[in-house]
């Protein structure tokens, strides 16, 4: 015999689409599926119960209707999930996400330091401390107009983040190339004009104004340096120019 005070299980059908799926268990994935739940919680709570960020979703079809974040899911519904940048021709009024920013402006969490240094050695704009708690990266997002990158599902799960992305790849060089892509950054791209520590304006130095910044050796060896304008660091072309170079290459032409 059931407790009458038990809560009633109730289950839907969901279906999550193209890159979605990244955030599912594979038994999951590119497929229907029922998930029990209790009460009638709204749909974002359902979702991201399911591990689902709301920054990723821009769509939500309840049967064959649009939904908001805040509809109330009652069971026996069969619900359609669609990702940001899935290529869906729909409505504007019916999209779930904010515009883009008019600027692809970063703020990254502290698990992405080497993807912050990349970003800046190709021009992007964005910020970066290894002190920033997830409200200090939330703060900056809201108040400088900034999207999240981060590797933390939870923290994309909180409802003050507007736009953020979660990052899938684990590698900084391609984590690099999937922030490119995903935010068709190519013609953004400025390589070395952006600092990699504080990610201040680099503009070119004459070798009189570094010379008593860099090794007499690097001096001979190297014609071109830059100062960055905010801390006063000084950069020539080593190592790390090949290493984005060659990242960037395939981005030329």
């Amino acid at each position: 015999m059931s407790d009458a005070h038990e809560p009633l299980e109730r289950r839907a059908e969901f279906r999550f689409y193209e890159e979605l799926n990244d955030f599912l268990p594979a038994r999951r994935q590119r497929r229907p599926f029922f998930h029990t739940f209790t009460g009638t919680p709204a749909v974002k709570d359902l979702i991201e119960s399911l591990g689902v960020p709301h920054t990723e979703i821009d769509l939500i079809l309840v049967g064959d209707e649009p939904v908001s974040f805040s509809h109330r899911i009652e069971g026996g519904e069969r619900i359609a999930v669609f990702p940001v940048f899935e290529r869906f021709d729909i409505s504007p009024a019916n999209r779930l996400r904010p515009r883009p920013l008019r600027r692809s402006r970063f703020v990254l969490d502290v698990h992405l330091g080497k993807l912050a240094r990349l970003l800046r050695l190709a021009g992007i704009d964005c910020v970066y401390d290894k002190a920033f708690d997830d409200l200090d990266v939330i703060e900056m997002a809201s108040s400088e107009k900034r999207t999240i990158l981060s590797r933390d599902r939870a923290l994309l799960k909180n409802g003050k983040v507007t736009h953020g992305y979660w990052v899938r790849a684990t590698d900084p060089p391609g984590q690099l190339r999937e922030i490119v892509e995903a935010f068709d950054l190519r013609r953004a791209l400025s390589p070395f004009s952006r600092c990699m520590e504080c990610n201040g304006r680099l503009r070119k130095a004459d070798d009189a104004d570094v010379m008593d910044q860099v090794p007499f050796a690097v001096l001979v060896a190297f014609d071109d340096f830059w100062r960055c304008e905010s801390c006063g660091r000084v950069y020539w072309q080593g190592s790390h120019y090949a290493t984005l170079a060659a990242i960037l290459e395939e981005y030329s032409g």
